[in-house]
């Protein structure tokens, strides 16, 4: 461990990393060991440092067989660390990295620790390619582990080519810092800088920033707010109402403001603001919408006066008079941060004169080819002019995307007429002086594959810069806004430098990325004032309601403890919910009338006011009192006392509510007379219980309220059935069925009741619910004849929205389903919808709650039992199913392996790409033998299809003897030999058929057929033929299926067969960097260079031109050693079998001329950012 003091880290987390007690299948005791190894350098007396290094080494990394894994323990500040790794990912196709608290289940209870951290994967081969990511967490027992799910692509990591893994070793390395816990939330923003942030949706960080720049070019919040919207206007479903109610907030509110509405305005959902984006794409995205939305406006053109200007490109022939220019206009210029070493340098880059000469003469018009001057000159600058730093380059040599991290500077003020003009045009204005001084530096904090955004911004153009990092907001110097954010390398202070004498030099991955500066003689027009004026008056006055609203709220949060709720329900209530939105118990709570009172006021006094509210004088209300049963139901309990109603309201909730709440729930009875005027309550006695009634229709399966009635306890049911008859609108003689409805959770209990005996003895009591219903005939069919199986319905009612797997944003259509219909009930119900025979042919993925999309895996055949599992996601439930129709049964599918072979046949150039299913016990051979069939069957359905009808006739009762029609069937049979299809014909007298075997497009009937590992442009295994395909990982490995040369199949004595891969070198790093197709060769003793590079050339036909510029290398350990044409091959390849890939090979140097590909096939499969689109 070598201890150090880092700098100061100014990134918040790293919006790609998720803290590991999020994931259900998060850490947990290791499983498994592997061979690792850990350093460190510096004497055990160093661990209290608060500062410090581990590195671990992982030997045999691709060979870990093991979900997660834990390393060595290590202390930093006295506290104990490791570093937990999923190799091959926590669920995601990227290498995840966490820093764990190594003892954090034998710590004391409420215990945290703060620490500011980095991890890295060290590239061997060139540091400087170093994996690495920052953050800072406070941990605690909750959140012990915190860190990184996506770190880096598996594709890049084992790509041997890539320097990650050497020799199957991979390091990693934490650098930890621990530092005094840090109350985040404590800083109040407002208070201390005047200005509030943006709330992260959580990955919109990259938005906060850009926004927060806009919105501090006063000229550009004031054309917003002059954008016409109405007050009917819905500030999800517009984007100038949206971006006006966001700006309003960040001016005049206390606390920091949400982006939600903004976000859904431009149609975006959850998984969108989940969803890291560019911050360079959404400013061009977000600049080209508002300027759309701007037309025909009173503000029509105002992105165009901020931000446009004009360049001209020039070609200019140097011996002619003649000279070509086109005019084209920015909003934003890209310059390059890569060999610049500063802004000025990128604008001698950017306008630097290209020569076009020799092979790259220009065509101009009328003097043919021509020597010219090719370059760019600008005509104007805009009032604001936007820098996008090209901080992310494609790296062509490694096929990937890069972070530039190089040091780059930029100055306070940038005179852009410097030495005399240089980067204008003739036309350009020269009366307009270019100075600008800077007004913002977006910066960007990570790696390419994820980081953190934030914002440097003087709002004033005074010296006082403030950070603006989602919603905290904080005043910073000068030398933190721009020196710090020039990148490059930073050597730390030795804390002991008895232990090491040599510096450590670090990358600053904290970088600039967007820079915005003012022109100096605009700024006066640009940072302007902005006031209430400029703000639509039906803007004011609902932003202003919304804050009164906010405020209303916070209040009413501070005085809750003077306060109490009081929810009164009433019959009516019970009338209108139950069947409608509620079927169990009596009535929801959160939708009827609530009164907040003071605790001091007298139960009388709210009596008054229930009879201004409701009109039901005083003297009519009694009041109930709920409580909630053992069987979790809810019920009115018993009426209030004279006592109670004499108390004051406080007193009377701690009475009622043992949970402490700041709520009182009541029942008001009110009786009705004849003429529906309220009556004064009844003396309730001993002897009456308070019971409730609802009626089942099973015709139109509706549940309803009727009423309630005071019973006498000793009486029985036959004595009201009348009075319930004339509540139903039955006739008095009807027969009826009672049921008793007991609870619903977790299952329903609704049992029928003894018309013959007593209430007392049927154990009823106050507050208790009767459903009936008529009594069912014989003859009558029902779906659900009665009440108990109707609640049951209801109960486990679910219905599903189902999604195409192919398309998983849309609902196709939607089934009602029960929750507990199993596996089979539920395939039936979808299969039925889609016109499928077949059940067992459809395939169901659960939704995942948290990203919204597909989970990875699909639902097995009967891998869940009820449709209720099929829904839950964790902690979550969900009601949208992906479903996906197979081409073969599901059960049968489970059974078979799916492997993609990419076949090359030496008959044909293409490479095709086949999808071989096979039970899982069967071998490489009968891969092999399956592709052949696949082929022979795609060419003969081909060819089958011209001669269809001939072919139909020809087979007919009777037997046609057309001359054409026998020609035809001579021609398709020739055919059928020409490819290698037997054709075997049997003739009969009462029938015929034809039966075709396959022979493949071989290079001849005897030809085989093998399979090989690649990965990388290196091919690293044979197959054998009996090897068991079970086992066989096609994710990352490329398998291809290619023909065995005749030569290989009989190799001398003295003959050798040796890899030969195509490779180019980088020039960067020193390294060769493999591409194409990789093949064997047989090489003969004795054969020179010369006489193998005539078979190469003809095996891989390439034109002589061409050929004539490839270079030759043994290849061992990746390093090159060029040959001449007189060498004797086989004496630099002594061993006669296949070498490993990593071994030595015939490397065959050239350019690379094949088209870049997104991914190849199974492997390079890396994740592109989904671009960034504004719907609205």
């Amino acid at each position: 461990m070598t201890l150090m003091t880092p700098p100061p880290l100014d990134q918040e987390d790293d919006e790609m990393l998720v803290p590991q007690s999020e994931f259900p299948d998060g850490p947990q005791p290791m499983e498994a060991q592997a061979e690792t190894a850990s350093t460190v350098d510096s004497p055990a007396a160093a661990d209290e440092s608060p500062s410090g290094r581990f590195t671990w080494k992982i030997d045999n990394f691709s060979r870990l067989n093991v979900k997660k894994l834990y390393s060595d323990i290590f202390v930093v500040g006295g506290y104990k660390w490791r570093i937990l790794i999923f190799p091959k990912g926590n669920n995601v196709d990227h290498l995840s990295i966490y820093l764990d608290v190594a003892d954090s289940a034998a710590l004391p209870y409420g215990w945290s620790r703060y620490a500011q951290f980095s991890l890295a994967v060290i590239n061997q081969a060139q540091n400087r390619y170093s994996a690495s990511k920052e953050t800072q967490h406070q941990f605690n027992a909750r959140e012990s582990d915190w860190g990184f799910t996506s770190f880096m692509p598996l594709a890049e990591l084992y790509n041997l080519t890539k320097g990650y893994l050497m020799h199957d070793t991979c390091i990693i390395e934490a650098d930890v810092a621990v530092r005094k816990i840090v109350d985040y939330w404590s800083h109040d923003s407002k208070k201390e800088t005047g200005y509030v942030g943006l709330k992260n949706q959580g990955a919109t960080c990259y938005m906060n920033s850009l926004l927060q720049t806009l919105y501090h070019i006063p000229y550009f919040r004031k054309a917003v707010y002059h954008m016409p919207t109405t007050e009917n206007d819905m500030p999800t479903g517009s984007i100038p109402l949206a971006l006006q109610s966001l700006f309003y907030k960040l001016q005049y509110s206390e606390t920091s403001v949400a982006t939600k509405e903004l976000t859904k305005s431009f149609g975006w959902d959850t998984y969108d603001s989940f969803m890291q984006h560019d911050v360079q794409e959404l400013n061009r995205v977000l600049s080209e919408k508002l300027e759309d939305k701007m037309k025909g406006t009173v503000v029509e053109g105002t992105i165009q006066q901020l931000f446009e200007g004009h360049h001209m490109n020039y070609i200019e022939c140097i011996n002619v008079d003649y000279k070509s220019t086109r005019k084209e206009s920015f909003y934003d210029l890209q310059l390059d941060v890569k060999g610049c070493r500063d802004v000025y340098s990128s604008f001698d880059k950017y306008v630097e004169v290209e020569r076009l000469e020799g092979d790259n003469k220009y065509h101009a018009e009328q003097h043919g080819l021509q020597d010219a001057k090719k370059g760019v000159l600008f005509i104007d600058f805009p009032p604001v002019l936007q820098l996008q730093l090209k901080r992310f380059e494609y790296d062509f040599m490694r096929d990937t995307m890069v972070k530039i991290n190089d040091r780059y500077e930029f100055p306070l003020q940038l005179d852009l007429d410097r030495e005399n003009g240089k980067y204008l045009s003739p036309e350009a204005d020269r009366s307009i002086r270019n100075l600008y001084t800077l007004h913002s530096v977006l910066v960007h904090s990570g790696g390419v594959h994820g980081g953190h955004y934030y914002a440097y911004i003087r709002p004033t153009l005074s010296d006082q810069w403030l950070k603006f990092d989602d919603e905290r907001v904080t005043k910073e110097d000068m030398k933190r806004a721009l020196e710090e954010q020039y990148g490059g390398e930073e050597e730390l202070p030795l804390t002991n430098p008895g232990f090491n004498n040599s510096p450590f030099k670090f990358t600053k991955y904290s970088n600039a990325y967007m820079l915005v500066y003012i022109r100096e003689s605009d700024k006066d027009k640009i940072i302007c004032n902005v006031d209430e004026k400029d703000i639509a008056e039906h803007l004011r006055i609902r932003l202003k309601r919304e804050q009164e609203e906010k405020e209303k709220k916070r209040k009413e949060k501070a005085e809750a403890h003077l306060y109490t709720i009081i929810k009164v329900a009433r019959d009516e209530d019970l009338s209108e919910q139950i069947g409608k939105e509620i079927y169990f118990d009596l009535v929801d709570h959160d939708k009827v009338r609530n009164f907040r009172v003071r605790k001091q006021m007298l139960f009388i006094q709210f009596k008054e006011e229930v009879a201004k509210e409701f009109g039901i004088p005083v003297q009519f209300q009694r009041f109930w009192l709920w409580a909630k049963r053992q069987n979790h139901t809810y019920r009115p309990n018993r009426p209030l006392t004279p006592l109670e109603e004499s108390q004051c309201v406080g007193q009377l909730r701690e009475v009622s509510n043992k949970a402490n709440t700041a709520e009182l729930k009541l029942f008001l009875e009110v009786e009705l007379g004849m003429d529906l005027q309220p009556l004064s309550p009844s003396e309730k006695t001993k002897e009456d219980i308070l019971l409730f009634f609802k009626l089942y229709d099973p015709l139109k399966e509706e549940l309803r309220y009727v009423g309630r009635l005071f019973i006498k306890i000793n009486s029985k049911p036959g004595e009201v059935l009348v009075k319930l008859n004339e509540m139903a609108g039955f006739s008095p003689d009807e027969e009826i069925d009672l049921y008793e409805e007991i609870k619903f959770e977790p299952t329903v209990m609704c049992e029928p009741v003894n018309k013959r005996i007593t209430f007392h003895d049927s154990q009823l009591e106050d507050g208790d619910i009767l459903c009936f219903q008529k009594s069912v005939r014989i003859d009558e069919q029902y779906r659900y004849p009665d009440v108990p199986m109707y609640m049951e319905y209801v109960l486990n009612r679910q219905i599903v929205r189902l999604r195409s797997l192919e398309k998983p944003k849309e609902d196709e259509f939607s089934l009602e389903l029960s929750k507990t219909h199993n596996y089979d009930d539920v395939m039936e119900r979808v299969a039925e919808y889609l016109h499928l025979d077949d059940p067992s042919k459809i395939r169901l993925t659960q939704h995942n709650c948290y990203s919204q999309q597909p989970k990875p895996q699909p639902i097995k055949y009967r891998g869940v039992e009820r449709l209720a599992d099929m829904l839950t996601h964790y902690n979550q439930t969900s009601d949208i199913l992906y479903y996906e129709v197979l081409d073969i049964p599901l059960p049968e599918l489970q059974g078979l392996k799916t492997l993609k072979v990419a076949l090359h046949l030496v008959t044909k150039d293409e490479v095709d790409i086949h999808t071989i299913r096979l039970p899982k016990h069967s071998t490489v051979g009968d891969v092999l033998n399956d592709l052949k069939t696949k082929v022979a069957f795609r060419f003969f359905s081909f060819l089958f299809s011209f001669y269809k009808e001939q072919i139909i006739s020809f087979f007919s009762f009777p037997v046609s003897s057309s001359p054409s029609l026998l020609c035809k069937w001579f021609e398709f049979s020739f055919l059928c030999i020409q490819y290698h299809l037997l054709l075997e014909c049997n003739f009969s007298n009462n029938k015929r058929y034809f039966k075709i075997t396959s022979q493949v497009e071989l290079s001849h009937p005897n030809a085989e057929l093998r399979l090989l590992e690649v990965f990388y442009h290196k091919i690293y295994k044979i197959f054998s033929p009996n090897e068991k395909i079970e086992n066989i990982n096609d994710q990352y490995w490329t398998l291809r299926a290619e023909e065995i040369p005749e030569e290989e199949k009989n190799l001398g004595s003295h003959d050798r067969l040796i890899h030969v891969y195509h490779f180019a070198k980088e020039p960067a790093q020193n390294q060769v960097q493999n591409f194409g197709e990789p093949f064997f060769l047989v090489i003969h003793e004795g054969e020179t260079l010369a006489e193998i590079k005539v078979r190469i050339q003809k095996k891989l036909q390439v034109p002589d031109d061409e050929f004539a510029k490839w270079k030759f290398a043994f290849m061992s350990m990746s390093r090159p050693d060029y040959l001449e044409d007189n060498e004797i091959l086989s004496a630099r390849f002594q061993r006669r079998d296949v070498y490993g890939a990593w071994e030595q090979y015939l490397g065959l140097e050239h350019a690379d001329s094949a088209p870049k590909r997104s991914h190849a096939v199974n492997q390079n499969r890396h994740t592109f950012e989904k671009p960034v689109r504004i719907y609205n």
